[in-house]
């Protein structure tokens, strides 16, 4: 996957570039990023990248001239390198679609893409009418810029590039993959704080394993975000799962 990011900061991403999955999977190739600041497309000698809005009010807006330039840089850049035509172009702005799991699985299929990382109070109306493809949310709430935001997305995004993981599965495991909460884990040691390790993870029965594990994440659903279970169709197994991890769940409290 090609990422161009349209950013003032691109020192911000030695977080993602350096560390973790994400380093592993920049440095071995499956993820490039490129980068490309509107100060370098500026004409004047101070290199100026915000402007005052029209109409007055408080704050700046991203400069249009710089800012439109290297959008249209990094998206010339990105698509001499594939076959596959014009990458798609992401706006990082707390007025977009909110990113969840589906989402995500989604953009890691592009082969490539431009992420513009805003900052100030936004850019001109005009830039996102003609450039972006799309708006992205970390969801509603307003933060500095949108590197934070791009590199979340890469983080999440790199999960599901071939060969970024120790284990293909752990992805398509991951809470949210299939619409719940994932059900608890547990590592030694067996007893921990008074508490054991729950005797069907020591069993090696994998079938009790696994309904034990969807019924755990059905009921942390359930108990943590039940409006998530609200849009979901639950099959039988599930629906008697469900009723089973509640029941127990009443006898406790």
């Amino acid at each position: 996957m090609q990422i161009g990011l349209v950013t003032l900061f691109p020192e911000m991403f030695s977080a993602i570039t350096e560390h973790g999955i994400s380093g592993r999977a920049i440095r071995s190739g499956l993820i490039e990023l490129d980068y490309f600041n509107p100060r370098d497309f500026t004409a004047d000698k101070h290199r100026t990248v915000d402007d005052k809005p029209f109409g007055g009010g408080p704050g700046m807006l991203m400069k249009t001239e710089p800012l439109l330039a290297s959008i249209q840089a990094a998206k010339q850049a990105l698509k001499a390198r594939q076959l596959t035509g014009v990458p798609k172009v992401i706006y990082l702005s707390p007025q977009g679609r909110t990113l969840s799991q589906a989402l995500i699985i989604e953009l890691a299929q592009l082969d490539s893409m431009v992420m513009v990382c805003g900052r100030y109070q936004g850019i001109d109306s005009r830039v996102l009418a003609s450039e972006i493809d799309e708006e992205i949310s970390l969801g509603d709430f307003v933060i500095s810029g949108g590197e934070i935001a791009a590199m979340a997305l890469i983080d999440a995004m790199t999960r599901f590039q071939p060969g970024a993981l120790g284990d293909a599965e752990s992805a398509q495991q991951d809470s949210f993959s299939n619409g719940l909460l994932h059900s608890p884990e547990y590592t030694r040691p067996q007893s921990f704080a008074g508490q054991d390790v729950p005797k069907v993870l020591l069993s090696g029965d994998h079938e009790a394993i696994r309904l034990w594990r969807v019924k755990q994440s059905l009921g942390i659903t359930w108990l943590k975000r039940p409006d998530l279970l609200q849009t979901m169709a639950l099959d039988k197994e599930q629906e008697a799962l469900l009723a089973q991890f509640i029941a127990e769940h009443k006898r406790q409290e």
